[in-house]
């Protein structure tokens, strides 16, 4: 399983606030500069994060996001399945499957699928930073330098 570019960027970004000093602001050009990303994405991708209420955003001149969470209040495992969506991870109906009525494979795959998302449970977007934040601090600088 391989999670989408969409969820990766807002992985991506939820890190960076999570480097940047309590309240500042950041926007979506330092985003996109920093990781090398397309804006039409990280714009998507970051009014998701404000409808999850998990960034504060602040239009006009001096405007920006934020972090509206406490790092450790931002669990793994809802912001991915929020920015996944919670579908199927096997689709047995679309084009139907002959095997349907005797396969045990979709039951096998959604107990994993709970798993992975048990084990995200137990992470928040703190533990992406506690013990490399200079280290990614340093490196988000670089990139602006460049």
């Amino acid at each position: 399983m391989q999670l989408k570019k969409y969820t990766d960027y807002g992985l991506r970004v939820l890190m960076y606030l999570a480097c940047q000093p309590e309240q500042a602001t950041t926007n979506v050009r330092i985003i996109c500069e920093v990781f090398n990303l397309s804006a039409n994405h990280v714009n998507k991708v970051v009014h998701h994060l404000a409808k999850l209420e998990l960034i504060d955003t602040k239009r006009g001149k001096n405007g920006g996001f934020t972090l509206a969470k406490p790092l450790t209040d931002i669990r793994l495992d809802y912001v991915i399945r929020q920015l996944e969506g919670d579908e199927e991870w096997i689709d047995c109906r679309s084009p139907h499957c002959i095997a349907l009525p005797a396969c045990k494979l979709n039951g096998i795959v959604e107990q994993g699928k709970a798993l992975f998302y048990q084990h995200l449970s137990q992470h928040t977007v703190a533990d992406l930073v506690s013990d490399n934040k200079s280290q990614l601090q340093a490196i988000f600088i670089q990139e602006l330098a460049q």
